[in-house]
């Protein structure tokens, strides 16, 4: 049986939304295995000069806990 863990992100690109999402996963892989989703809950922009200058989101992150006899196996 899968237990998952989700985690709130805040992420953000001078792109757009899809790129700031993909920054969030990018960033959060670096540190955790198995990432099965990313759910964006809220989004914005930041405005200078009336130009959108940065895309900003609020994200609920989902990934897969490893079982103890997983880990020690895969060593």
């Amino acid at each position: 049986m899968a237990i998952l863990k989700v985690l709130e992100l805040m992420a953000s690109s001078p792109k757009n939304w899809e790129d700031a999402a993909q920054q969030a996963v990018n960033e959060a892989s670096k540190s955790l295995k198995n990432i099965r989703s990313l759910y964006v809950k809220d989004h914005s922009v930041v405005v200078k000069h009336n130009k959108i200058v940065e895309y900003r989101i609020i994200a609920k992150l989902s990934f897969e806990l490893e079982h103890p006899v997983q880990a020690k196996s895969k060593k």
